[in-house]
């Protein structure tokens, strides 16, 4: 797939066939995950992959809005390593780069994926750290449920010329 046409047609999915996904699949999403780009090139970023089902129904029960993870045959929480950080408070972008970068290659894989948002929210935050017994260290900034999608994707075009501006506001 053309990369730009990745852009365009990457879409949020919430719905999974019942098809497990290819370990060799999971392991080349992050390796296009870890190949984002970090403050000081700290790569500050960890990643807790689970295919567990008990494991998933516990996601969908602690956030809101993961409600598809009892359904998807994987998981990926994203975090934060505050060890790794060279510039503090930048692991946040750095591991937001990283999560478009494992959305985009799941898409390019021909997979669907959801980015659900647990960073800054406090009992996301804990919910997930003791889901994934995470040290004190390491922050989750977000849980991709994925898989094979059962849902249609599509194109959109969302250019809007009124939120460009030059030189000023």
């Amino acid at each position: 797939m053309e990369l730009t046409q990745a852009l365009r047609t990457r879409r949020s999915i919430r719905k999974f066939e019942d098809k497990p996904v290819p370990e060799a699949m999971i392991r080349e999403i992050l390796r296009a995950a870890m190949s984002a780009p970090s403050a000081g090139n700290a790569q500050p970023w960890q990643f807790v992959v689970m295919t567990d089902p008990e494991k998933l129904a516990a996601a969908a029960a602690i956030h809101p809005h993961v409600k598809m993870a009892a359904q998807a045959p994987v998981g990926i929480l994203v975090c934060g390593d505050l060890s790794l950080e060279k510039y503090p408070g930048y692991w946040v972008q750095d591991c937001s780069a990283a999560m478009q970068n494992l959305l985009l290659a799941a898409h390019g894989l021909g997979l669907g994926a959801v980015w659900t948002g647990v960073y800054p929210i406090e009992d996301r935050v804990r919910g997930f750290a003791g889901l994934a017994r995470l040290p004190g260290h390491v922050v989750p900034l977000g849980f991709v449920p994925l898989g094979w999608p059962a849902q249609p994707g599509g194109e959109a075009d969302r250019f809007r010329e009124d939120r460009i501006h030059s030189n000023t506001f």
